[in-house]
């Protein structure tokens, strides 16, 4: 947006308005560039021309939690700048960020000459946004308590569950060596694979809820994955009545983490066949490659994505006429796509179906293995 249109700018009479863009300094910033650090000197007032702000306190184990943040047309910097306090949170750029900075001692003498009028709409402004911002800081610690006991609770299944789990392998391999016909044996190896998974899923929540996801990359061929995706829940498939498809382009391989990556789509297929309101639901998969990426796509025709929920689907504890469920699943899908350094969108259309779209880096092998050898070396 123009300077001369922001809200702070039009708080004012024309003379101060046009003194106050004369003084402003314009400056770009990069995504998680630090624009000022927790505990500084207030030297500036910052207008946010395009982009978003977040505020950042450091936490007792020197880590970072966003208490807050500012969009275009919002303004911050305020409070030092009034009461020349040092800051009392790091401001870091969300992406690509236009500011307007106006230095403290400008300010302070623009606003020494300006009527009441103005000190009142800007005093009216200042405690609208700090509700704003206690709003979001009780959030986010009520999303960090959580997180916690979500962390707690997955720790303990994950303690009580090995033990009966490593009982079923042990009987399925057994069973296995007992009946080597080709359907036993396949069945069998069924069964390993789902309790591998469902550890899986369990140790990624454990690590959704500490903040950080692990990733263990090879070379996958697109084809191969999804195919092991479908022989997973071919059983589901059937017994739910839905039609599965794939479709997959030539010579689509990525590196990337396969477990995690079917983590994903298992949540976001899942979804799909628990919305279907009757049998006869339809569901696709399909991979194609543009320079540099490979774009995986999942459609449906169930009844699509409720309006209530779309704009906060990527979000934690966000349900919808669900009888369980925690509200994590489509979270953790976003959070694994993120760490491979891709993106993850989707349209949905009321009683028509939804689609979303998996963009994932094309990373060329040779840097994979060039990734591995580095990691050989520094272990």
């Amino acid at each position: 947006m123009d300077l001369s249109s922001h809200r702070f700018i039009t708080y004012f009479d024309a003379p101060e308005a046009q003194k106050i863009s004369d003084l402003a300094i314009i400056e770009q910033f990069t995504d998680q560039s630090i624009i000022f650090e927790e505990g500084e000197d207030p030297s500036f007032l910052y207008l946010v021309l395009e982009g978003q702000v977040e505020f950042q306190k450091q936490t007792a184990l020197n880590q970072y939690q966003t208490v807050a943040n500012a969009k275009t047309n919002d303004f911050f910097g305020e409070f030092g700048v009034l009461d020349g306090q040092p800051r009392s949170a790091r401001a870091v750029a969300a992406g690509k960020v236009k500011l307007a900075k106006l230095s403290r001692s400008h300010l302070m003498e623009i606003l020494s000459n300006t009527q009441g009028k103005v000190i009142l709409n800007l005093f009216s402004y200042i405690i609208n946004h700090l509700r704003i911002t206690t709003n979001q800081y009780v959030h986010q610690l009520v999303h960090k308590e959580k997180m916690e006991l979500v962390g707690e609770m997955v720790n303990t299944i994950l303690h009580d569950f090995r033990s009966p789990f490593t009982g079923i392998q042990l009987s399925s391999t057994m069973l296995k060596e007992m009946h080597p016909d080709e359907e036993t044996e396949e069945w069998c190896d069924l069964i390993a694979m789902q309790i591998q998974r469902m550890l899986g899923m369990a140790e990624e929540v454990l690590e959704f809820a500490k903040g950080s996801t692990v990733l263990y990359r090879r070379p996958v061929n697109v084809a191969k994955m999804l195919g092991h995706f479908e022989k997973l829940n071919r059983v589901y498939f059937q017994s739910t009545q839905v039609e599965f498809s794939v479709n997959v382009a030539d010579n689509c391989v990525i590196c990337v983490d396969e477990n995690k990556l079917i983590r994903v789509f298992q949540n976001l297929v899942g979804n799909s066949v628990e919305a279907f309101e009757k049998p006869g639901g339809k569901i696709s998969i399909t991979a194609t490659k543009s320079p540099g990426w490979i774009t995986i796509t999942i459609a449906d025709n169930g009844p699509g994505i409720p309006e209530a929920i779309r704009e906060h689907l990527f979000d934690a504890f966000v349900t919808y006429g669900k009888r369980s469920g925690t509200g994590l699943g489509t979270a953790i899908a976003k959070s694994i796509i993120d760490a491979h350094g891709g993106k993850i969108e989707f349209k949905s259309v009321s009683q028509e179906g939804t689609t979303f779209y998996i963009q994932l880096p094309e990373t060329q092998l040779e840097e994979m293995q060039q990734e591995v050898a580095e990691e050989v070396k520094l272990n």
